[in-house]
């Protein structure tokens, strides 16, 4: 049986914080005993918060392009000019979004950054992903000694609302490759992949929610992990075969 198990009682993370502690203390407080086929989900949040990924805005100086695409979004420019500094190209902007293709290679709005619960602090201020969350997650993997998963909120073209997805992933397959493998019929399988990773994301996301839940990470339990393990970087689909953008 798979069972999601929120993890409470962490609190406000700030820069430097041990978050290895925090998060084994949690993991003890309200998952017991670790178990074989448990999972690690971590909001990005909370390890951006940890690695210092803030940024005030005053400090920031608004370029001709920020400028030009905060006219059409009507987005604060400053804002902008850090999606700019984080993308490698700009997807769409049209009026209330901005669509870009972050330095990671996710497709996101306002390449992933945010300004909603992230903690009381001087000046108006924003928080980035981190710079390597596949990085962040097999550091969390080696210190905790289970699989993680780092989630983020993701919007989907032709689909309405947001789902959380996995941008950090170590000690499980992100991407689990089943081609070649047959069905139950005997037919070859040609293009199955499963986003394993983000299926978990998403899985957790039912116990740490989107808004004011105040839980930044949760257990998933009870799946078994066969496949080699790969990063989140393996969901990233290349530009060229890239329908959309």
């Amino acid at each position: 049986m798979i069972e999601i198990v929120p993890l409470t009682g962490i609190g406000e993370i700030r820069p430097g914080d041990d978050l290895v502690g925090i998060l084994d203390a949690a993991i003890r407080r309200c998952g017991g005993e670790r178990r074989a086929h448990d999972v690690l989900v971590v909001t990005q949040k909370i390890v951006s918060k940890a690695e210092g990924r803030f940024v005030t805005l005053d400090d920031v100086v608004p370029g001709d392009e920020a400028l030009r695409l905060s006219n059409i979004t009507h987005k604060d420019a400053r804002l902008v000019q850090l999606v700019l500094d984080e993308s490698s190209a700009i997807v769409r902007a049209v009026p209330h979004v901005l669509i870009a293709r972050h330095r990671l290679g996710h497709v996101m709005a306002n390449a992933g950054i945010d300004r909603s619960n992230i903690g009381a602090g001087e000046g108006d201020r924003a928080l980035l992903l981190p710079i390597d969350p596949d990085g962040s997650a097999a550091a969390l993997h080696q210190q905790l000694d289970m699989p993680v998963v780092i989630s983020d909120s993701f919007g989907r073209p032709w689909r309405m609302g947001v789902v959380a997805v996995a941008i950090g992933v170590a000690g499980l397959a992100a991407l689990d490759d089943r081609r070649g493998e047959v069905d139950r019929d005997g037919r070859t399988l040609e293009v199955t992949q499963i986003a394993l990773g983000d299926i978990i994301a998403t899985a957790a996301c039912l116990a740490t929610g989107e808004g004011a839940e105040g839980i930044p990470a949760a257990l998933v339990r009870g799946y078994p992990l066969t496949a080699a393990a790969r990063p989140a970087a393996a969901l990233v689909r290349p530009g060229n075969e890239d329908l959309f953008a």
